[in-house]
């Protein structure tokens, strides 16, 4: 069956510092995929996440990890074979607690294989102590219940290790294909580490006791990083208030990607716009040349007021003089007709007397 995928989501990835032990480094510029895998042929479990053509996270599950929550969307487990902590920001509480549940179901799988082992290699033990054979010690399971670095130290020669390790890269990567084409990348990625594998199992061969010196030495340097890491598990609680101001600058950085989006499509919708300037130009010089036309019409018809108004107060004044003289003649016909009334008036007079 080879390794596959049981569970997947999307998730910022951030390992600790190494030089300082308190502070996080992003492993991603953006949220990426993190998968549990299931390798039924070792009955183990691992974490994978590839971003572009780099694998950042690949981090076998054992009983001893423990998987903390440090603020509301932010999660973190430490891996002593990577020598390093590795942290999660989600974009809810729900993923968070998703994830953290798939951890302890993980976990305790990882337990349960570990405990069948030991069971099946005390049952092997007794049996080849009532046969009566003897058990070379290179094939004993004598760190099955011990860490996965001790489970290194007691393998076989490193080539069958690199060559398992090998197949197994490549089942998990034929599974992914046959998933989502978002895993095409890593498949380029494993191909990669296949082609890298099959040279350092030829280099390998020629050095096996090389190799087990050097695995004695990463025994030695695991048990020195397991003090060290108890140290930085002691220093992080220190550190709630740093990681919490990274949960948020992972929060800020998520809504400056949202407002990068808007101003992008603020910009095409400008770009848009600016297509149709020479149109508008063109319109706006018609308009002006229409406006220079009417302000020549207002000026000439300006003009033409100004005569009116020169007209206007001419009739007004020679009205006023007809008025006078008007006012003159009836004043003078008033007198004639006074007159007129007088002398009838003595005519009357001169009739009646006579």
């Amino acid at each position: 069956m080879g390794e596959q995928p049981i569970y997947t989501t999307r998730a910022h990835v951030f390992q600790i510092d190494p030089n300082t032990k308190k502070n996080w480094v992003p492993a991603s510029k953006q949220a990426v995929t993190v998968s549990y895998f299931y390798d039924s042929t070792r009955n183990s479990y691992r974490i994978i996440s590839v971003d572009g053509s780099k694998v950042i996270i690949n981090s076998t599950i054992t009983p001893n990890m423990m998987f903390t929550k440090t603020s509301q969307k932010f999660g973190q487990w430490a891996d002593s074979r990577a020598n390093t902590v590795f942290g999660l920001g989600f974009a809810s509480e729900q993923q968070l607690a998703k994830f953290a549940e798939k951890f302890q179901e993980v976990k305790d799988a990882a337990k349960l294989a570990r405990d069948k082992s030991q069971e099946k290699g005390e049952t092997m033990s007794n049996h080849s102590q009532e046969t009566g054979r003897e058990t070379p010690s290179s094939n004993q399971p004598s760190s099955i219940n011990g860490t996965d670095d001790e489970k290194i130290s007691h393998v076989g020669p490193e080539a069958a290790v690199l060559k398992s390790e090998n197949e197994l890269l490549k089942s998990a990567v034929e599974q992914s294909n046959t998933n989502a084409k978002k895993w095409e990348t890593e498949l380029q990625t494993l191909r990669e580490n296949n082609a890298r594998l099959v040279d350092a199992l030829q280099e390998s061969s020629a050095n096996v006791e090389s190799w087990k010196k050097q695995l004695t030495t990463c025994k030695d340097e695991s048990d020195s990083l397991r003090t060290q890491i108890a140290e930085l598990e002691a220093q992080c609680n220190e550190a709630s208030q740093e990681k919490q101001r990274n949960a948020q600058l992972t929060v800020r950085v998520q809504e400056l990607e949202a407002e990068l989006q808007d101003k992008e499509l603020e910009l095409e919708n400008l770009r848009k716009q600016a297509e149709t300037i020479p149109q508008l130009m063109a319109e706006c010089e018609s308009i002006t040349a229409k406006l220079q036309a009417a302000e020549m019409k207002n000026k000439e018809l300006e003009g033409r007021v100004d005569g009116l108004q020169l007209d206007v107060e001419d009739s007004r004044q020679k009205q006023g003089q007809m008025k006078g003289e008007l006012k003159k003649f009836m004043d003078m016909l008033d007198g004639k007709i006074d007159e007129l009334h007088e002398f009838r008036q003595g005519l009357s007079r001169l009739g009646v007397e006579n």
